[in-house]
Order: C-alpha cells, then sequence, then structure tokens
C-alpha cells in the first residue's frame, strides 16, 4: 500500500508579503567620491580664479549617469560656494549630487527610493522585511521603511518567513 503525503508549504499560504530593501539598492559602481582636496592650493586653501578655471574646463562627461558624492577629505576649510559650484556642474550630467562619503549617497538614494513607495498596496498585510542578503542596506533605510510602513501595514516582521522577529502588530 503506497502512502502518499502533500507537502503544504505553509508560508506561502500565510499571506505574508515579504519586501528585500534590496531591490531599492543602487550600483555600488554608479557612484563616484569626488574629493575637492585635489583642487586645494598645496593642499591648505582653495583659490577661487584656479577653482572657477578648473570648473570651466574641467570634462564632466566621466560623471554622466553617476550618483556624486562631493566630499573634502583634506583638513581644509572650503568655502560653501565651492561645493554650489560643483554641485551645479554634477547637476547637468549627474543622476543625483549629495554632499559626503560613498555612505552618504547610498543612504540618501536610499531614503529618496523608500519615500516614493506607494505604501498603500500594503494596507492592512501582513509584511515581513527581509534581513539578510548580498547587498549592503544602511540601518537608516529599514528604519525609514518601517516608520512609513506602520502607518499602513497590520503587522511588520524582520527576516524570512520561516523565522521572523516581531516589530509591529496593529491593535484590533
Amino acid at each position: 500500500m503506497e502512502i502518499q503525503e502533500n507537502i503544504v508549504n505553509k508560508v506561502a499560504q500565510s499571506g505574508l508579503i515579504t519586501i528585500d530593501l534590496a531591490k531599492y539598492a543602487i550600483n555600488q559602481e554608479d557612484i563616484i567620491i569626488y574629493d575637492i582636496k585635489d583642487n586645494l592650493f598645496h593642499g591648505l586653501i582653495l583659490r577661487e580664479k584656479d577653482f572657477r578655471d578648473f570648473i570651466k574646463e574641467h570634462d564632466w562627461s566621466a560623471y554622466q549617469d553617476k550618483h556624486i558624492g562631493i566630499t573634502c577629505s583634506a583638513d581644509a576649510i572650503v568655502p560653501t560656494w565651492a561645493y554650489m559650484l560643483l554641485a551645479n556642474k554634477f547637476s547637468m550630467v549627474a543622476k543625483s549630487v549629495t554632499f559626503g562619503i560613498q555612505d552618504d549617497v547610498v543612504r540618501e538614494q536610499f531614503t529618496l527610493a523608500i519615500h516614493a513607495i506607494d505604501y498603500s498596496a500594503y494596507q492592512d498585510q501582513r509584511i515581513v522585511v527581509k534581513g539578510c542578503g548580498d547587498i549592503y542596506i544602511p540601518e537608516s533605510a529599514f528604519v525609514t521603511f518601517t516608520s512609513k510602513l506602520s502607518q499602513f501595514a497590520k503587522s511588520i516582521m524582520y527576516g524570512e518567513p520561516c523565522s521572523t522577529v516581531p516589530v509591529f502588530k496593529r491593535k484590533s
């Protein structure tokens, strides 16, 4: 006599929606950090005329469709207008311009993507926010996403559908 057992996928039947924030990540190769230290005279000061000449003559095409972070790694006082001039030039060719280093660009892009989500699709849903993956997701993305999602979702969990940590549950 042959006994056949049906394997039931309880996770699939649970009605949980899994969201992987990694899908909102930008390609790390699309990030370029521009360090203004290379424009400093003797590594100390920024001379306005030299900097304006650089801005005028530099080939900006290498920054086409990239996410730019502007920073200064030297211990120097850089006038705000210098960052503004760079931002203006970069904005003509780049996808985005952020003041800061690589992590700042990543955080900013996650924040923008998370704010653009239509959360109404998650109204009264049970959500699992995927926890582990190959792509770096800053904690700030989880914080921003959770604060937005909790206004809509019935419940929020962190991890994988088979092993979650409860984060939020709306009271009936």
